[in-house]
């Protein structure tokens, strides 16, 4: 069994008195989050010895020394049990907020552990408070939903002290499709930029693809205007545009950029969260579409590797100018390609992240050799060079720059992953074939699922 989950807006479906009592539901559930990170927090320290030392700045410094944090559920549930936050809650749902803390500590023990065994860059920090009267997920569980896709309804269950200051005396929100009752898990409400969502959480039957050849794989280089470029070992390769996405959020930096003109950096309002709102409905949808897209190519081409080429810092580490750092950043290529690595785990195709240095330069047709970062040789020399943002000239011929990082990302673990590039011509790296994610119906998204069994 496999979960997945369904988001549902539910700020435009229920009524005022529902809106504001989730609404106030949400600032409750920050509140006890609040509270038991607060106990956790000040025990910790307690039983923590302080060490002194010099800072970089040569300034002298007294920490708490490095130990384990020690959260107890159990325990956090009775005494946590009187609070005014957990009864408003009611009892399951004050419950799952204090699992949520106990899972945070938990987090920071094993990252803490990296830490001392030097697997870690940067010293985590233990999980900080929220901000003060912001809101917070509420998660009930399936024993505390009254479930009807029939009639298109879920009921939430609510405490007895709130009952009586509620008109209707119950909960309704619209019910999510394509599962069954006995398949829920859990009814999360998530509150977003003064928006509030239904997230159905629910289980699936496994599925695995037919057919698929592992002897075959798919190169994927991410970009910006071609956000994704891809070469596969049969000799054919395709761009997924992503000049739509540029336009939304150059469109979207110019209206905030417009609206907070002579306004504080930290200005924010109901106008501003609509907007962004907007925005980031319209990136999950092509984030879905593209990674669909990339999964039923697989599955009707039997391709069974599919390989991205990332780099560790890409973003955060960004020095394009202001202007192409704004493009390049806001791009969430980042949740495409964990978007694509969940969606190929769970039929069975591999995905491999590999990353991409050299990978524009080095030209595959000539048989150039391929590097790690740092690991060229100062007198080596490529074969051909990039004469343009988007063209690449090779020892045969100009190709496109893009397809040619897509096939070089594939050929960097082609070896260990048996891969066989032999069918690989010129052709295929000249004029991919271009995609435009807004042409895409709804009924595309099933086209793959025919080779798809179910795990027995």
């Amino acid at each position: 069994m496999e979960y997945r989950t369904q988001k549902i807006l539910l700020s435009d479906h229920i009524d005022d008195e529902n809106q504001d009592y989730l609404t106030w539901l949400v600032h409750q559930s920050n509140n006890l989050y609040n509270s038991v990170l607060f106990a956790i927090r000040q025990a910790h320290f307690q039983q923590c010895e302080t060490h002194t030392f010099f800072d970089k700045d040569d300034m002298y410094r007294i920490a708490f020394q490095d130990r384990y944090v020690k959260a107890s559920y159990a325990q956090l549930c009775k005494d946590f049990r009187a609070n005014k936050h957990y009864q408003a809650l009611g009892g399951q749902q004050g419950q799952q907020c204090i699992k949520s803390v106990v899972e945070a500590i938990i987090s920071y023990n094993k990252l803490l552990k990296q830490w001392w065994h030097r697997e870690l860059d940067n010293h985590p920090k233990i999980p900080n408070y929220r901000k003060s009267g912001g809101v917070y997920q509420v998660a009930f569980t399936s024993q505390n939903v009254t479930y009807d896709d029939l009639e298109g309804y879920c009921r939430l269950s609510i405490s007895r002290a709130n009952k009586p200051e509620l008109i209707k005396h119950e909960i309704i929100i619209p019910s999510g499709t394509g599962f069954k009752i006995e398949q829920l898990s859990e009814v999360r409400i998530v509150p977003a930029n003064n928006k509030l969502w239904a997230e159905y959480v629910y289980q699936l039957e496994s599925k695995q693809a037919i057919g698929l050849d592992y002897s075959q794989g798919i190169g994927i280089d991410p970009g910006v205007s071609n956000w994704v470029t891809a070469v596969s070992s049969e000799g054919k390769s395709f761009i997924i545009c992503g000049r739509k996405i540029k336009s939304i959020n150059q469109r979207y930096n110019k209206k905030v950029a417009q609206y907070k003109k002579n306004k504080p950096q930290k200005y924010w309002d109901d106008y501003l969260a609509k907007l962004t709102h907007k925005r980031n409905c319209q990136m999950r949808d092509a984030c879905s579409k593209a990674a669909r897209f990339i999964i039923n190519y697989c599955l009707n081409h039997s391709i069974g590797n599919i390989v991205f080429g990332w780099g560790q810092g890409v973003k955060t580490n960004s020095n394009l100018g202001k202007v192409n750092n704004q493009n390049f950043v806001q791009i969430p290529t980042a949740r495409l390609k964990n978007k694509i690595k969940e969606l190929a785990e769970s039929i069975g195709i591999i995905f491999t992240e590999t990353e991409e240095a050299y990978t524009s330069k080095s030209d595959f047709l000539a048989g150039d050799l391929l590097f790690k970062f740092g690991e060229k040789p100062k007198k080596y020399r490529f074969s051909g060079r990039r004469i343009t943002r988007g063209t690449y000239k090779s020892k045969f011929g100009l190709i496109c720059a893009d397809a040619l990082g897509g096939i070089n990302c594939l050929k960097k673990v082609g070896t260990q992953l048996g891969i066989n590039l032999a069918e690989i011509r010129r052709e295929c790296l000249t004029v991919p074939k271009r995609y435009d994610l807004t042409c895409l119906t709804k009924s595309y998204r099933k086209r793959g699922e025919t080779r798809l069994k179910p795990v027995s």
